[in-house]
């Protein structure tokens, strides 16, 4: 039989008469003919009352140990919809990632996903039982439990979906798909029937949240069809696929992110330490910027951390100020605007009117960064979201 995997997200698991209610989608799924593997999420806020708890017992906690905490999340979930659907005749099993095979790297809070060996999850599709397994989550080759990051549940759902050649995978959350901009800030945001995976990838890495970058990826080399959809509405839905340059053309999507810092390194000697105090907290540099300004005028460096899935943030600022002293300048103040769409460095005509649009509109910018796919921009974190409803006002009709 057809294999259809299905995530389901913290939202749509948040209590037990929705969980319920997933195990009724499951279970109806199964009954028309198909294997199914759900990977679900913690329900609700779970992971973040799990960082809560953490954080008050220290303001820097162990990165291992916080992916030992986090991944009870998932088990909770996994364990109770298989009751349910154990409840509704439907046979089911619950494996966490590592029991699923997911195999990681040994970096913790973001691990990446290096292999799968789903051995275990096909023994028990070969059994007749839908398979229920924690996302999130996976082992790393030295054994350790491994976490993925903040929408690691759909990068094990796609993983999975790769490895057992499945038909379709399904992402379902609380919102009916992809939009062309936060909805909750923008009234106006228009729902996205169709994205290219390179444009849902930038959007991601720009801050939407919106699915996985890395399970983005995933299905892009593994050609599969992702389907994001609302749980408990349906009708509509965000199909993400190969799309062709001319179906894809144009800006589609305006996103921010608001939990960054920016770094400027002035002395090129530093960047090397800075760059190893990052990697020995698995912290990745983004938008990374190094000039020569000329034998007199000196150089200067320049990077864009995302401290949202940094839970000892504090600890490594201080010692990047300690290590680098004068030499580092640390600015925690600005946020960044990013316009998604197709074609960006054909022309410069959508940066060149989206920079005139914010001066119009008295909004400064202090650093801009470019792909094909993707235009972003530094602003102050107070005018964000005024930057945001000019952008989308004037790009999406």
């Amino acid at each position: 039989m057809a294999i259809i995997v299905q995530k389901y997200g913290g939202s749509s698991v948040a209590d037990l008469d929705m969980l319920k209610k997933v195990a009724e989608m499951v279970a109806a799924v199964k009954n028309k003919g198909y294997d199914v593997v759900a990977v679900v999420s913690a329900m609700g806020k779970t992971t973040n009352s799990l960082i809560e708890l953490a954080k008050s017992i220290s303001p820097n906690p162990d990165k291992r140990e916080m992916d030992m905490l986090l991944s009870t999340g998932e088990r909770t979930t996994m364990s109770l919809l298989c009751i349910a659907l154990n409840d509704l005749g439907i046979k089911a099993i619950s494996l966490t990632g590592s029991q699923a095979g997911i195999i990681t790297n040994d970096r913790h809070n973001d691990a990446r996903v290096i292999e799968v060996r789903p051995f275990r999850v096909q023994d028990e599709i070969a059994k007749g039982q839908v398979v229920v397994i924690g996302g999130f989550q996976g082992v790393s080759y030295k054994r350790d439990i491994t976490t993925l990051g903040r929408g690691g549940s759909d990068t094990s759902a796609v993983a999975l979906a790769a490895a057992l050649n499945a038909e379709r995978c399904e992402i379902y959350s609380d919102v009916d798909g992809v939009y062309t901009t936060d909805p909750n800030m923008i009234k106006g945001a228009k729902h996205l029937p169709e994205l290219s995976y390179q444009q849902i990838q930038e959007m991601s890495e720009a801050g939407a949240k919106v699915l996985n970058a890395q399970a983005v990826q995933y299905a892009k080399e593994a050609k599969i069809t992702l389907h994001a959809r609302s749980a408990f509405n349906p009708g509509k839905e965000t199909i993400i696929k190969e799309v062709s340059n001319k179906e894809s053309s144009g800006v589609r999507a305006v996103v921010y992110e608001t939990d960054i810092a920016r770094v400027i390194i002035n002395d090129p000697s530093k960047i090397e330490m800075a760059a190893q105090i990052l990697e020995e907290n698995q912290i990745p540099m983004k938008e990374f910027q190094y000039s020569a300004l000329g034998k007199d005028a000196g150089y200067k460096s320049s990077f864009i951390i995302s401290k949202s899935n940094v839970y000892n943030w504090e600890d490594v600022r201080d010692t990047l100020n300690n290590k680098l002293k004068d030499n580092i300048y640390l600015n925690e103040s600005f946020s960044t605007l990013s316009i998604i769409g197709e074609g960006f460095s054909l022309s410069n005509t959508v940066l060149l009117e989206t920079l005139k649009l914010l001066r119009d509109n008295n909004i400064e910018y202090y650093g801009v960064g470019t792909t094909s796919f993707r235009i972003s921009i530094l602003v102050e974190r107070d005018l964000l979201d005024e930057a945001v409803k000019v952008c989308h006002d004037y790009w999406v009709k």
